[in-house]
């Protein structure tokens, strides 16, 4: 692959994205499993919420490889990897996603294996790892302004 400019407008739309999935999960009533499990559309909704994030993240950073540093990476848990070894995320931050690139994982190919119980405290308890991610790597981003394409 061939090193661009990473489009900022490609970051911004899934940028929005992600906002928008976790304020959607932050919407459903997670005060207390009581209240969660109580409505069974809840466990639906955080799954699909909840996968539509993370496969959004994962696909940012798979633009800033691919456009940012001329590297196709294909597989989810590869892109935390890459991630790191480019200075991107820190080491801390590339477990994080590592095991979030997992979990969507197991979201989508493991399915029946996700319990409600599961899938109600990442959203009660880890939505905040997203928002981390998402921010280090618009501050990478900021920081390294030469590898992005300012234009609209």
């Amino acid at each position: 692959m061939t090193i661009a400019p990473i489009r900022t407008a490609i970051v911004l739309e899934k940028i929005a994205w992600i906002r928008k999935m976790v304020a959607a999960v932050r919407q459903l009533d997670c005060s207390s499993a009581e209240q969660f499990f109580s409505d069974t559309r809840n466990i639906a909704a955080a799954e699909s919420y909840l996968r539509r994030a993370l496969e959004a993240l994962l696909d940012l950073g798979r633009h800033i490889l691919a456009k940012g540093f001329g590297m196709a990476v294909m597989e989810y848990k590869e892109i935390a990897v890459q991630l790191v070894a480019q200075g991107v995320l820190s080491k801390e931050d590339g477990q994080t996603l590592r095991q979030l690139a997992g979990y969507r994982n197991r979201m989508v190919h493991f399915y029946q294996e996700i319990t409600p119980g599961e899938l109600y405290e990442i959203c009660r308890d880890q939505l905040s790892d997203i928002e981390r991610l998402c921010n280090a790597m618009l501050n990478w981003l900021r920081d390294n302004p030469d590898k992005v394409d300012a234009s609209l």
